[in-house]
């Protein structure tokens, strides 16, 4: 007779490491933001405007982070971004080893985010390309998944756009997440930090897109080169694609050392903010004191 207590699903599947479940958490959280923004832009393009305008791409960005943050926040930090994942290794919140792995999951999470978009909208983008996939050209669709630049954006100023935007997207993430700081009400943070794509969206959209992420960019990029588009993806625009992924990694190193030195360095400590109190109390009561007399 069998007096080995029964064990249920949980506890005979549920992952023991820890990294491997940020792993699918950070994997999952990219997907759904790949899927959501992504999307948007599909149905906007391949509707050749009908159902969708650069509005309801901000819009779909935006909610495909709020989403993507809520599906992951709990368990990895929910960085779906290497960015964000690099300036959290540089201020000491994330461990070296763990890097790779979330840089790795977050590629992936888009790459298979892509594919659902591709796999959705299938038949809508045989019907938009009579079956030719294009890079450029009147019935491009390869800018559906990954930013390519307009015609003014030179490789200087497209780096500069990019460190500029990751840049202003790290730091305000680390100022709503600052416990020291207003911060955002817990369980609200997903939606404040939506508002940033929301915000960078709506002012640094015009040069390239705002692709701000390395894994959301290269990661689509990569489907579409063996999806059918090729290895044009790579070679138009002067070689662009690296723009991208190298401009949003330095951007998210300087926007997190620019938060650092001239914010979160200067909060006070507990005893000094303690000591502060009472001296304000001590000035105030000496104040009352003396309007008092």
């Amino acid at each position: 007779m069998d007096l080995e207590p029964k064990r249920s699903l949980r506890q005979r599947c549920a992952l023991r490491h820890p990294l491997l479940r940020e792993f699918l958490a950070e994997f999952l959280g990219t997907f759904v933001l790949v899927l959501f923004g992504c999307g948007s832009v599909a149905q906007m393009v391949l509707s050749r405007g009908a159902q969708g305008e650069t509005l309801t791409v901000h819009v779909g960005f935006t909610l495909g982070v709020m989403m993507a943050v809520y599906v992951a926040g709990g368990v990895s930090g929910a960085h779906i971004n290497p960015a964000v994942s690099l300036a959290m290794v540089i201020l000491g919140r994330l461990k070296v080893v763990k890097f790779p792995v979330y840089v790795i999951a977050q590629f992936l999470g888009a790459f298979a985010g892509a594919a659902a978009v591709f796999g959705l909208y299938y038949d809508a983008f045989m019907d938009f390309t009579s079956g030719i996939l294009s890079v450029t050209g009147i019935n491009a669709t390869a800018h559906i998944f990954a930013s390519y630049p307009t015609r003014h954006l030179s490789v200087l100023n497209g780096f500069i756009d990019q460190v500029i935007g990751t840049g202003a997207l790290v730091l305000c993430i680390l100022a709503i997440i600052d416990g020291k700081n207003i911060g955002a009400p817990r369980g609200m943070e997903p939606l404040a930090i939506g508002l940033i794509i929301m915000a960078i969206g709506v002012s640094m959209g015009l040069n390239c897109g705002y692709p701000l992420n390395p894994a959301r960019d290269l990661g689509p990029r990569l489907f579409t080169a063996v999806a059918g588009w090729g290895f044009e993806v790579f070679s138009t625009a002067g070689y662009w694609w690296w723009i991208p992924v190298a401009g949003p990694l330095v951007g998210g190193v300087v926007g997190a050392v620019i938060y650092f030195l001239f914010i979160e360095l200067h909060h006070p400590e507990p005893e000094n903010q303690q000591q502060e109190e009472d001296e304000d109390s001590s000035i105030k009561d000496k104040y009352e004191m003396i309007t008092m007399s």
